[in-house]
């Protein structure tokens, strides 16, 4: 047996300005769109290995947050995050166990824990 994927799901009343939000902070597009249901996915994306974090905490001290993703240029998110006025809550701090990140709200609500690995930029 082997999970294939994780697809974390987010309950909203409207689905366009999450999509508007995943769309233009991360280039994630819609891969299926139901209307009462849209995944979003990074184009040309290889196939990751499914990951679960389980955390008491989100580390230096944060909460946890409810989605951690990876992206090879942070910098680039940062200045998508300026242009469309908004703050993160935490961050951008480099961390000692070797990533650079912020946390931010999506429209939900729900944070957000933007991330690049040390050096990968």
């Amino acid at each position: 047996m082997t999970v294939r994927r994780i697809v974390a799901n987010i309950a909203v009343t409207d689905t366009g300005p999450s999509t508007a939000f995943y769309r233009d902070i991360l280039d994630l597009e819609p891969v299926m769109d139901h209307g009462w249901i849209v995944t979003l996915a990074a184009a040309g994306a290889s196939p990751a290995r499914p990951q679960i974090g389980i955390a008491t905490q989100g580390g230096s001290g944060t909460p946890v947050p409810d989605l951690s993703i990876e992206v090879d240029e942070l910098d680039t998110v940062i200045a998508r995050i300026e242009r469309a006025g908004l703050r993160p809550e935490y961050g951008p701090v480099s961390e000692p166990w070797g990533v650079r990140r912020l946390f931010l709200r999506d429209p939900n609500g729900r944070l957000l824990n933007i991330l690049e690995h040390a050096g990968e930029e």
